[in-house]
């Protein structure tokens, strides 16, 4: 019986999909070519669906106490302040 994979690689590994999910999703709204708005519509919904399910993964890691670091979670899931507040940081350094 194989257990499910936990610790903060995979949550990392998780975080860079739900980026890489993030970077589809615009991608298929602003270059993809499809035949009628209805057909973007349900392959934007398939992508969000996959995403929203590694989201839901990447909370239920942390709820759990697997540690991460905060530069590590994707641009969607980084809390509005945070985002203010990264340019300035780099500027000091």
């Amino acid at each position: 019986m194989a257990t499910a994979p936990t610790g903060k690689y995979y949550l990392r590994s998780i975080h860079e999909e739900i980026a890489l999910f993030d970077r589809k999703i615009a991608h298929l709204g602003k270059y993809e070519i499809f035949a009628s708005d209805e057909e973007r519509d349900v392959a934007a919904r398939k992508m969000a669906t996959k995403r929203k399910a590694l989201v839901t993964v990447a909370q239920r890691l942390v709820a759990e106490g697997v540690e991460f670091d905060p530069s590590e979670l994707p641009k969607s899931l980084r809390p509005a302040d945070a985002e203010a507040a990264t340019p300035a940081a780099a500027h000091v350094q």
